[in-house]
């Protein structure tokens, strides 16, 4: 049995000590404290949500900002999973169950699983018997899935927006086996707006509302005759379609040219290169999911954190500019890619830096 103290450990001290081991790389020191801090009264709900959540966007910004390495990002994130993982298996996280069934799953190419993970232990400590199927869980197999075991519900969770037309996909699939999609992360926007655009049934901003939402009432499932929102009538100009299909011709293109529109390229590293040409991928990627959801501030606020993470690398954000006026250059007969081009290039002039990143 647990041992119970009349008073518990503070969140802010805990987050205090789990950050000293998360920096160290001590996955012992973490669970450690997590454990007593359990042992000693603290709510687990709010272990995960008010210490173990903030402090993995913390190592996020740590990683954006250089402080980090991505070996430390990766292996602050597995800690921070494990000490989840004990939490579960501790006494007192152990529930009855009083609810119905909900399946968490990521979407299919989204690796960011621990925010997915937060939430179905968030809703075991609730009561509810919940499957998780952990990250870039394929549409097919999740649907089969919710054949077999008949969920109230999908929560379905996107970190990355370029993995929204996945999401899409797999939103109208979840309904049309007759199950309610409940949605959450930072892919669908701080507001929602993208799950409202891909025609989710539900959007939560946070693991706490979604298990509170949830547990108000029901979600609706959907009819039998049931009509997804899959017509975006933006879609119609087949923009989308094409910037996405070219996207390996279209960073070979932009790749040759920028050695012309900007010369400190030719002194860089192979490394650098390779960065360089990853860049470019991620930027042609913005730009299709930019034209997917038919929204400029997508792909300009991309571009803007994209910047601060080059600047806290040493990287001047301007390097930017002539690779948007190449690859607007190769779009010139897209008219939506070049205003979101322009978009993004007046954003990266018309404000100043800010501290690098919010996101991995």
């Amino acid at each position: 049995m647990s041992r119970r103290s009349t008073e518990s450990i503070a969140p802010e001290q805990l987050a205090k000590e789990l950050w000293e081991g998360i920096l160290g790389l001590d996955e012992a020191a973490v669970i450690t404290a997590v454990l007593r801090a359990l042992d000693e009264g603290a709510d687990a709900e709010s272990v995960l949500l008010d210490v173990i959540a903030p402090l993995q966007g913390r190592v996020g910004e740590e990683w954006a900002a250089n402080r980090i390495t991505v070996a430390q990002e990766h292996a602050a994130t597995a800690i921070n999973e494990r000490a989840v993982a004990a939490l579960a298996r501790h006494p007192s996280a152990h529930r009855t169950r009083t609810r119905g069934r909900v399946t968490v799953a990521c979407v299919d190419g989204e690796w960011h699983a621990l925010p997915a993970r937060l939430l179905a232990e968030v809703l075991r400590l609730r009561g509810w018997h919940v499957d998780y199927l952990g990250a870039q869980v394929p549409t097919p197999h999740l649907v089969a899935h919710l054949h077999r075991t008949g969920p109230d519900a999908v929560a379905l969770s996107g970190s990355i927006a370029t993995r929204l037309p996945t999401a899409h996909a797999t939103i109208t699939a979840c309904q049309a086996a007759g199950t309610p999609v409940l949605v959450g992360g930072a892919a669908f926007g701080p507001d929602g707006r993208y799950a409202r655009l891909l025609g989710a049934d539900a959007w939560a901003p946070d693991a706490r509302t979604a298990a509170d939402d949830l547990a108000r009432a029901p979600l609706p499932r959907p009819q039998p005759d049931h009509q997804a929102i899959d017509d975006l009538p933006h879609l119609s100009d087949q923009e989308y379609t094409l910037v996405a299909r070219s996207r390996p011709q279209l960073v070979r293109m932009v790749f040759t040219g920028l050695e012309d529109a900007y010369p400190a390229m030719r002194g860089y590293s192979e490394t650098q290169r390779e960065r360089t040409a990853e860049d470019l991928a991620h930027i042609v990627e913005f730009l299709a999911v930019a034209l997917y959801t038919d929204d400029d501030d997508l792909f300009a606020g991309f571009i803007r954190w994209t910047a601060d993470v080059l600047t806290s690398r040493g990287v001047p954000a301007e390097s930017l500019l002539p690779a948007l006026a190449l690859l607007g250059r190769e779009l010139k007969d897209f008219p939506r890619a070049a205003g979101i081009l322009r978009s993004g290039s007046t954003r990266l002039t018309s404000s100043p830096l800010t501290a690098a990143g919010t996101a991995e």
